[in-house]
């Protein structure tokens, strides 16, 4: 199983004490959230978790919340489809040749949120501070809307396979 992200990778070591583990599924269901509104899930995840998925395009779930109680906090190649699997090889990984050429997931949410603090005179304890909330989601959302559209031109190129 190829694995893209697990909570449990964070919140052992250097995670911050005072956070709950949960925070450590924040980022993961940011980007698995807008998979799901973007329909790039697998057939599987679909027909297991269609009422959970309803939940969550009704933003009565977060996509922490989603990660954690139907994906055993993994994120992995079977939650996605084809093109969602290109796109998180992509951009959701760092050292990738998209990567490099544009950004990384994590790395675009480091600054997103870095960005938010300091206009708003404050600053984030750490990459797991960030709150999970559809309030945050929109923030980083229209950022992977635009890599997803940069990652099309960039397969369509021939430099992303």
């Amino acid at each position: 199983m190829a694995k893209y992200d697990d909570a449990s990778w964070h919140y052992g070591g250097e995670y911050p004490e005072n956070l709950p583990d949960e925070n450590a599924a924040t980022h993961i269901g940011m980007f698995l959230t807008w998979c799901i509104n973007n329909d790039l899930i697998s057939e599987e995840l679909a027909e297991d978790s269609t009422d959970e998925i309803q939940l969550l395009k009704r933003r009565e779930m977060t996509g922490a919340e989603f990660l954690i109680g139907m994906c055993d906090e993994k994120f992995s190649h079977y939650d996605l489809n084809d093109v969602g699997n290109g796109f998180a090889q992509a951009y959701y990984n760092d050292d990738t040749a998209f990567g490099k050429k544009f950004n990384s997931f994590t790395n675009d949410y480091s600054e997103t949120f870095d960005r938010k603090a300091e206009e708003n005179d404050f600053e984030y304890e750490s990459f797991y501070h960030v709150e999970d909330t559809y309030e945050n989601y929109d923030l980083i959302k229209p950022l992977i809307d635009q890599r997803f559209e940069e990652w099309k031109e960039f397969r369509d190129t021939g430099y992303g396979l």
